[in-house]
């Protein structure tokens, strides 16, 4: 008997001293019983601190905490333990003991709340929680049976820089079922991470926000064709799918949590705790043990996220969906330069069918004119109310491509470079130079994401994205000084073309060094521009923009002053090289004007390593100078 005691597990103790209590007493256990039993085991198992368990209640390490944990979970009705937040420990007692609650109001019952949490303890204790008390959770089966639980699938719908909200890409992910049941993508649901905004919040109202923690954040499961008609035909957005290989199972795990997660509140954070980094949770639950989130602090992008998804080896595929712009644009460029007014003019009268001189065009050409008119019209008339007019017209436009014998030759856009296989959003920079006769040397890190001049693989031409970008100078006099710290930089240039004509733009703001009146000074300014921009030959962007400019300068008799200006100039993407020459300056009120010449040329030498040659002469109204600089820089996570 001894010899046995030794070889017993602490749960068969606990279960027989637990079952002849019971039996001598001559009554059944009671719930109280059941639930200091299971409780027993679970501190015996030490379940508290299953990585699974963690998962599902979103800890995270802090030392600031008792326990050594806290969860990213900020609404109360997502614990059970008044401590449960910080106390993984007490939060799962408390959850055992809510699962033998009496059973009141159905829907509110723990049972039906915290489904992925009573799976997970049934999976662990799968021999000794027999005697819940049966509890029918029918909005919960109404929910699933809508939601598929079969396959999932990344979504990365790629930047949209006229929009804050969107400029650096975003994740989300898609459900599906299996293919045996013949589901159309369209039929499928989407899971996204977003903030509650107000539609009364504008741009600069909810970048600040967004910024501060200012919004709560919130899952929502929809179906997926209202995110396609977003992103793909509002936006103008591409979008790339990215299958993964979650198992079944995986999925239902995950699934079954998104359903705990339903109305409860996070805090949102534009940079770090935003919808990409949510969306990798996720998959922590759906895959117990492994780990995508610890290696993200400051700032979480979603292009990165896809990077860390990818080499965790969860991605299977790829497939590329261009928008309706994209569509357009590439049929565009297929139609011959003289036909291409047609395109407009065929969506306002299509009488023009009609004309002697419109059937006169190719049969072949004319196709290609027919269906991008037509596709034209459908994308102008998106998220509007129906007319009468456009209608007919549509469908005459319609009819005439039905009843078109010539062959389609429409091209489909080529699929381009996959977002995630470019350069690294983080960068850190090492300078050397020669300015206004001194020599100097530079350090510089820049915590996101993309300039003009950086390798555009994966990325977008004429988009420039800067943030937290910080500039040290060390002077030939061993003097140490600050020499730039942009807050923000962003600068859209988007071409116009024959049938959109776009608004280029940049806004930026910080610190950075300015020679006044014979001396170098730290100046805070926000710096403004609106234009124009156009593609007169491929990969080569030319703007111009008119630019208004606040500053703060000691220099100056007033310490505040104001600017106008231009801002002009040239990209020009090679192979593996950016050139830019740009013509800028500023007049201010108090007449001081510094007008620029720049050139700047980097060179990618790999994925995440470049060197960049700059040079640049300024005329002031005291003094002209040049610089001259060398830079290494290394892209990194």
């Amino acid at each position: 008997m001894l010899k046995l005691s030794r070889v017993l597990s602490s749960r068969f103790i606990i279960s027989v001293s637990l079952f002849f209590s019971v039996c001598s007493s001559g009554i059944a256990a009671s719930p109280v019983d059941e639930i200091t039993y299971v409780q027993n085991i679970v501190l015996q198992e030490k379940l508290w601190q299953d990585v699974e368990w963690h998962d599902l209640l979103h800890y995270e390490l802090d030392s600031g905490s008792v326990s050594g944990f806290q969860s990213e979970v900020d609404d109360p009705r997502f614990f059970n333990a008044d401590d449960g937040k910080s106390n993984p420990r007490s939060e799962l007692l408390a959850t055992v003991a809510s699962f033998y609650m009496l059973v009141t109001d159905v829907e509110q019952h723990p049972q039906c709340r915290f489904v992925a949490r009573l799976h997970w303890l049934q999976r662990q204790l799968a021999n000794e929680i027999t005697d819940l008390p049966v509890v029918d959770c029918s909005d919960y089966k109404k929910w699933r049976a809508v939601v598929p639980d079969y396959k999932v699938t990344l979504i990365f719908p790629t930047y949209h820089l006229n929009s804050p909200s969107s400029m650096f890409g975003h994740t989300l992910l898609r459900l599906d079922k299996s293919a045996s049941e013949n589901s159309s993508d369209w039929l499928s649901m989407a899971v996204n991470f977003g903030a509650n905004v107000s539609n009364q919040d504008n741009s600069l109202f909810y970048a600040f926000k967004g910024l501060s923690g200012g919004y709560p954040g919130f899952f929502i499961v929809e179906p997926y064709f209202n995110k396609i008609k977003e992103y793909n035909q509002r936006e103008k957005r591409d979008i790339w799918e990215y299958p993964l290989n979650l198992t079944p199972e995986e999925t239902r795990r995950m699934v079954e949590h998104l359903w705990e997660l339903k109305s409860i509140a996070f805090d949102y954070y534009f940079f770090d705790e935003n919808c990409s980094y949510r969306l990798l949770e996720l998959l922590e639950v759906a895959r117990p043990g492994i780990d995508l989130t610890s290696e993200y602090g400051l700032s979480v992008i979603p292009v990165d996220t896809v990077r860390s998804i990818k080499q965790a080896g969860l991605i299977e595929g790829s497939y590329y969906r261009p928008s309706q712009v994209t569509v357009l644009e590439n049929l565009v460029e297929q139609i011959h330069p003289q036909y291409r007014h047609y395109i407009k003019d065929l969506s306002v009268d299509s009488s023009i069918l009609n004309t002697a001189e419109f059937k006169e065009i190719p049969a072949t050409d004319k196709k290609i004119i027919i269906n991008t008119a037509y596709k034209y019209l459908r994308f102008l008339l998106t998220g509007e109310e129906r007319d009468e007019k456009s209608a007919a017209t549509s469908h005459q436009l319609l009819l005439a491509l039905s009843e078109s014998s010539a062959q389609d030759t429409g091209v489909l856009p080529v699929q381009p470079s996959h977002p995630e296989n470019g350069h690294h959003s983080k960068r850190v920079s090492v300078n050397l130079g020669r300015e206004n006769k001194l020599n100097y040397a530079e350090l510089g890190l820049r915590l996101a994401f993309q300039g003009f001049e950086d390798n555009q693989q994966g990325f977008l031409q004429g988009a420039q994205i800067n943030m937290g970008n910080l500039l040290l100078r060390v002077i030939e006099d061993e003097s140490v000084v600050l020499q730039r710290l942009d807050v923000i930089d962003i600068f859209s240039l988007t071409p116009r073309t024959k049938l959109f004509d776009p608004l280029s733009w940049k806004v930026y703001t910080g610190l950075e060094r300015q020679l006044t009146n014979g001396k170098d000074r730290l100046v805070a300014h926000v710096t403004g521009g609106a234009g124009v921009t156009y593609a007169p030959v491929d990969d080569m962007l030319v703007y111009g923009l008119l630019t208004a400019r606040l500053e703060s300068n000691k220099g100056f008799e007033k310490t505040l002053e104001y600017a106008l200006g231009i801002d002009s100039g040239l990209l020009y993407y090679f192979d593996t090289s950016t050139a830019r020459i740009e013509l800028s300056g500023e007049e201010f009120h108090n007449n001081e004007y510094r007008y620029r010449a720049t050139y700047s040329h980097n060179f990618a030498i790999s994925r995440n390593n470049s060197i960049k040659l700059g040079l640049s002469h300024e005329e002031q109204k005291s003094i002209s100078f040049a610089e001259f600089n060398l830079s290494y820089q290394h892209y990194f996570f």
